[in-house]
Order: structure tokens, then C-alpha cells, then sequence
């Protein structure tokens, strides 16, 4: 479901702008999960998890989406899906840090491999793939702010189920973005033409990206263990290259398919090696 996010948002884009996209998809979303909370009868969090859930909410509601959306406008589905493939890797480096891991040298040989290999792609496939240097900082900032979101929130799910906690970040970022969808939809009437295809696509990234898909994600992540459960990640960049070309038409040259590999690679054996240490902890 992740791996038809940036696909979808290329898709979206003709017919809304990228502050209209970020603030609806997520708008959307918390009214659906206010509308789940109050039928399951779930209590509102402890306060002491506010904050946890706003720092997520911060990278999964709003930084990771506004930084795609802004990066897509001028740049590739195929390429961002390359320089975004390095999330799991942010991911596992900011929970080696959040949780206080001791691990071996070669997990930050691995990552400082596959970090460099994305690093010289953006600057030499980058121009070619239509990636600016603007959009490249773009997608660098989702990363971190996505990784963010995930360490956080796959933290949280030792508290909560999955499910409640991204409902409680789309929905504690109601107070933003619902006002904000709103005034983009205003301000942007009669400025882009909404087609059957676009709108379709906006509310995947509504539904799907921004809500469901988390249900499935931090389920697993609670079942497998963060370290073991982000492994399955691994195949999201190769899928979104899959559908940057049915969907999109976008041409996935070889050049683009190693970087991704080696990217995949090294994030393999950063995981492995995190899967090792959860092993030996519990043990």
C-alpha cells in the first residue's frame, strides 16, 4: 500500500495543489479514524503521550507528505522512490539511537554505503532523472522526517495497538489541518482542473497511505519486532519503481535499478544485523 504512494501523488497533482494534497489527505484520514475511536469506545491517550504522538504525527502526518508532494513537482516517481528507499535505513540508524542499541561496526559500514550510493545518484542520475537539487533536499528531509515517525510510532505500539496510534495522530492534527485543507481548497478553486484520475488518486493517498496502511504496518511491526518487521519494507522502492512505469509510464533505466539494489543491499544488512542484537537481548 506504501509502495503507491508517490505514484499516486504524481497521479493527484494535475488537479490539486501540493498544500491542498498534504492537508486533505491527512484531514480526511482523522475524521475517518475520530469516527473509528468513538465507535470503538477508545479512551483519549494518557497525557503523557501526547507528545510521542505529536512528534509522530509530525513526520507521518505532515512532514513526510508536504516534502514528497513539493519534491514530485519536479522530479520522477521512479527517482524519489530511489532516494526515499533509504528509509528503512534512517529508520533503523534513529532507533539504534532512540533506544540506546549497541551495535556492531559493520551495521554503520552497511549504512554508510548505502547512504553514499544514494548521495551519488541524486548527483549524477539526478538532473537526468529530472531531480533538482531542491528536490532532492526535498525527499532527504521526508526521509528523516518519515524515519522519525516510524522509530516513534513503532515505539508506541509497545503502548497501544497500531491501529490507535495513527488514528490519534491524524486525529490530534485535526485542529491543523482540517482549517488548512479547507483554505487550500478555497484558494485554490478554478486554479486546477480535478479529473476523475487525480481525485481517485488523492483519495488513496487519504485512506490508503495516510490510514490504512498503517494499520498492517505497526500491527506488524508490534508482532515482528521493529528491527524484523521493517525488513518487509525492503521491497516498497522496487515496487514503486513497478508502478512509476505501469502507472506513470516513467522509464526505469539500469542505472536507476542499482542504485536501488545496492540500496536495498546495505538496508538488508543494517536489519540483519538489528534483528541479531533483538535476538541476543531477549535471550
Amino acid at each position: 500500500m506504501f509502495s503507491f504512494t508517490l505514484p499516486m501523488v504524481k497521479l493527484a497533482l494535475p488537479g490539486f495543489s501540493p498544500w491542498t494534497l498534504t492537508f486533505g489527505r491527512a484531514a480526511l484520514a482523522g475524521l475517518l479514524a475520530l469516527a473509528f475511536l468513538r465507535y470503538s469506545k477508545v479512551p483519549f491517550p494518557d497525557r503523557r503521550l501526547i507528545l510521542p504522538l505529536l512528534v509522530t504525527a509530525s513526520g507521518i502526518v505532515v512532514g513526510w507528505p508536504i516534502l514528497t508532494t513539493l519534491a514530485l513537482q519536479e522530479t520522477t516517481s521512479a527517482h524519489a522512490a530511489v532516494i526515499t528507499a533509504g528509509l528503512p535505513m534512517a529508520t533503523a540508524v534513529l532507533a539504534v539511537f532512540r533506544l540506546h542499541e549497541q551495535v556492531p561496526k559493520t551495521f554503520w559500514i552497511a549504512a554508510a554505503i548505502g547512504t553514499m550510493t544514494l548521495v551519488f545518484y541524486a548527483l549524477l542520475r539526478g538532473g537526468q532523472e529530472g531531480g533538482s537539487l531542491i528536490s532532492n533536499l526535498y525527499l532527504l528531509g521526508a526521509v528523516i522526517a518519515a524515519a522519525i515517525g516510524y522509530a516513534e510510532g513503532a515505539i508506541l505500539t509497545r503502548l497501544m495497538s497500531g491501529w490507535q496510534v495513527v488514528s490519534w495522530c491524524v486525529v490530534l492534527s485535526l485542529p491543523v489541518t482540517l482549517p488548512y485543507f479547507a483554505i487550500s481548497l478555497w484558494l485554490g478553486a478554478g486554479t486546477h482542473t480535478v479529473t476523475t484520475v487525480s481525485l481517485l488518486a488523492f483519495l488513496f493517498t487519504a485512506f490508503g497511505s495516510m490510514y490504512f496502511g498503517f494499520f498492517a504496518w505497526y500491527r506488524g511491526l508490534a508482532e515482528l519486532g521493529v528491527a524484523k518487521g521493517s525488513q518487509v519494507q525492503l521491497l516498497q522502492p522496487l515496487l514503486t519503481l513497478l508502478w512509476s512505469a505501469i502507472l506513470l509510464g516513467e522509464v526505469v533505466t539500469g542505472a536507476t535499478l542499482l542504485a536501488a539494489s545496492v540500496v536495498i543491499i546495505c538496508i538488508s544488512v543494517v536489519q540483519r544485523l538489528r534483528v541479531r542484537l533483538a535476538k541476543k537481548t531477549t535471550t
